[in-house]
């Protein structure tokens, strides 16, 4: 089994890609995923739609953990992140996902960063 620090690092390995598929990959059919503000993307479908759209918006990532708190199948994971947009403009940022992993894929995402950040 794979612990939710590696889920991670494919999962952002994927997403830096910008490989939706391989994104989707790493969530249950049925996961959730809480962004700083707004409501849940439920399933594989919205799920989808937030990365579909934030890969259309911005077409570079670069994104490395920085620490790492965790207890069992669950994890705080502190990041700092890179978004490039489509003229080249580099957006820095920082959060902490909070992440349960079951059977190698996440259960549910819990998204801290301030989305003012990112443009």
């Amino acid at each position: 089994m794979k612990t939710p620090r590696e889920v991670a690092e494919s999962y952002w390995a994927a997403e830096c890609r910008r490989d939706l598929d391989a994104v989707l990959d790493h969530y249950h059919e049925d996961a959730i995923v809480h962004p700083p503000s707004g409501p849940p993307f439920i399933g594989r479908t919205g799920i989808a739609d937030f990365y579909r759209d934030e890969m259309r918006d911005y077409p570079g990532l670069e994104v490395d953990i920085v620490h790492e708190v965790r207890d069992g199948d669950e994890a705080a994971l502190e990041w700092e992140a890179v978004l490039v947009d489509q003229e080249g403009v580099r957006h820095a940022f920082r959060g902490v996902n909070v992440v349960r992993v079951r059977e190698d894929r996440f259960e549910w995402v819990r998204a801290y960063y301030d989305p003012t950040a990112v443009g």
